[in-house]
């Protein structure tokens, strides 16, 4: 496995606050958080960006997004609304090179797009 930040987090090198967790992915709260809620989905299977998820693996990717999905109708937000993000290398704002789903939520979020 890598060594990044959520690499860590997954080995328990550092602590966070994790907030799910199962054989194939870990959700914690980010430490910057951009919303009320905002919670990382991580997997625990090693790519660096969503551009090297090679299709037979597309499983990663749903296996983030229901989780989130799961989190927001458990915490009782879902109804209200919430938004995920997967950021996908630097100009897109991907600072941690593992992929990972980015769950907002807990207030109104508005739009989004280029910096402007």
């Amino acid at each position: 496995m890598s060594d990044t930040l959520f690499h860590k987090i997954i080995r328990r090198e550092i602590p966070a606050d994790i907030v799910y967790e199962d054989e194939h992915l870990i959700a914690f709260r980010d430490i910057a958080p951009q919303a009320p809620v905002h919670v990382l989905f991580v997997p625990k299977a090693d790519f660096a960006t969503l551009d090297d998820v090679p299709e037979e693996q597309a499983l990663v990717v749903g296996r983030l997004a229901t989780a989130a999905a799961a989190y927001a109708r458990r915490q009782g937000f879902a109804g209200d609304g919430y938004r995920v993000v997967m950021n996908c290398n630097r100009d897109a704002g991907q600072t941690v090179f593992q992929i990972h789903l980015h769950l907002l939520a807990g207030a109104p979020l508005g739009r989004f797009g280029t910096a402007g």
